[in-house]
């Protein structure tokens, strides 16, 4: 699309669907799932706000339809998808449905349901993204063993869930199971689940999870998934054994990038299979790029369309800026969604970045008591000496959004000062941002 609005004569060539694995796939069904889970969350805690339910004199209890749920998340989905496409071909842009290979730098062999085409390009992008990994011991059949794309498929709610893998989409989908009345067990090979994420954020999720009769089994290895009967059951590193109706492995991905013809065209790529790039998303080979996960830079949709962003400014002379890691804000999905951007605690640990930190429970926040908000807390590191915010984390309702002050702060190099002398709505859960601030203030 900036291609194109650049004035470029552009070809897209997708083989599964406009919007590629965050839009079909990933994200856009995985966080629709999440809303309904959310709101069952919510729904089931309303007693404590004084909302009660009457079902005849009996008492009510919201109940998970999914395959209600997943029927809206396809369709939203394949929505989407039309969306992009509308707007594509508004912009005038080709679009190719097949696979498509390189046969050298500027020629790509399309393999379509017409047969085989070729393009000829002066630049290209390569945007393929990657495919859940497997465990040989572990293979999903798409019914009782699921991996993150099949799990759409279901019909009914798994009775009780094991999901394999405690990283980002682990812990998501193990919190939205939970909330849709899922029992739940989440198999983690690491001491904290979460691993690599904020430490305070992680054991936030853990109390939550125990409070809401999530099992975790930590320092736990899956070796085997088998189907049963009636189920599967899941061999761990120490002999034991754990029995569920369904079993969700999130053990990471691996990139799309097999078969593309890289090595022909000049392209090369890392030990794990993921393109190399430099800051402007540019490969080895000077007139071909590429943005997503194929990269291995940050798995995230907003990386991926950043890199695409700055790939197709610099092959076409626009005003570009290098990608910069450090201001790349994220959000992991679970109730309470975790939030960060910038320097971690880890980074100042670790000696890398020195800096001053702030962090304030929301249990000391009006909005949070009056919304009966429990877990999360903001973050905020002010660099040592001059004071301006370099990171920061936030853990509640809506961090997706609330994270957004941070990063601009951050981006535009603000001092500590200016976010705190910044108004926000009393009360409001911003209003913690604007005191962590506040109390990061260093007096001349």
């Amino acid at each position: 699309m900036v291609a194109a609005s650049l004035g470029a004569r552009v070809t897209i060539i997708e083989r599964a669907g406009l919007g590629g694995s965050a839009v079909l796939t990933d994200v856009v069904p995985s966080k629709t799932l999440i809303a309904t889970a959310d709101l069952m969350t919510r729904v089931g805690e309303a007693d404590e706000l004084g909302v009660k339910f009457d079902v005849d004199g009996g008492v009510f209890k919201p109940r998970a339809d999914l395959g209600h749920i997943n029927d809206r998340v396809l369709d939203l989905a394949r929505e989407q998808s039309d969306d992009i496409r509308v707007g594509l071909e508004h912009l005038g842009v080709e679009i190719m449905i097949g696979s498509g290979k390189l046969v050298d730098n500027n020629t790509i062999e399309v393999l379509t349901s017409e047969g085989t085409k070729t393009v000829e390009a002066d630049a290209i992008l390569l945007a393929v993204g990657a495919h859940p990994r497997e465990l040989p011991t572990a293979k999903p059949d798409g019914e009782r063993i699921l991996n993150w794309a099949q799990i759409y498929n279901l019909d009914e709610l798994p009775e009780e869930l094991i999901v394999v893998g405690s990283g980002v989409t682990g812990a998501e989908f193990a919190s939205a199971y939970n909330g849709l009345g899922s029992k739940v067990t989440l198999i983690s090979s690491r001491d904290q689940v979460l691993p690599g994420e904020d430490t305070d954020a992680a054991k936030v999720l853990e109390s939550v999870f125990e409070r809401r009769g999530v099992r975790v089994l930590s320092r736990s290895r899956a070796q085997a998934v088998e189907r049963t009967d009636d189920g599967v059951k899941v061999t761990l590193g120490d002999g034991s054994v754990v029995t569920g109706s369904h079993c969700l492995v999130c053990v990471g991905s691996i990139p799309n990038t097999a078969g593309l013809g890289l090595e022909e065209a000049g392209v090369a790529v890392t030990d794990s299979g993921h393109i190399k790039v430099d800051g402007v998303s540019r490969t080895t080979a000077s007139n071909i790029y590429a943005a997503g996960d194929c990269t291995g830079v940050f798995a995230l949709a907003s990386v991926a369309a950043m890199q695409g962003r700055i790939a197709v400014a610099h092959f076409l002379g626009d005003a570009v800026k290098p990608l910069k890691l450090n201001q790349v804000a994220s959000n992991i999905f679970t109730s309470p969604e975790i939030a960060s951007v910038g320097v971690s605690e880890a980074d100042l640990e670790s000696g890398k970045y020195q800096g001053d930190v702030v962090m304030l429970s929301l249990l000391s926040n009006a909005r949070a008591k009056m919304r009966n908000t429990k877990d999360g807390f903001v973050k905020i590191i002010a660099r040592k000496g001059s004071g301006t915010v370099i990171g920061g984390v936030v853990v509640g309702p809506n961090a997706s959004e609330l994270i957004f002050p941070i990063s601009v702060a951050i981006t535009q190099k603000l001092h500590v000062d200016d976010v705190a002398s910044a108004f926000t709505v009393y009360p409001s859960l911003t209003g913690s941002i604007s005191e962590a601030a506040r109390r990061l203030h260093v007096h001349i």
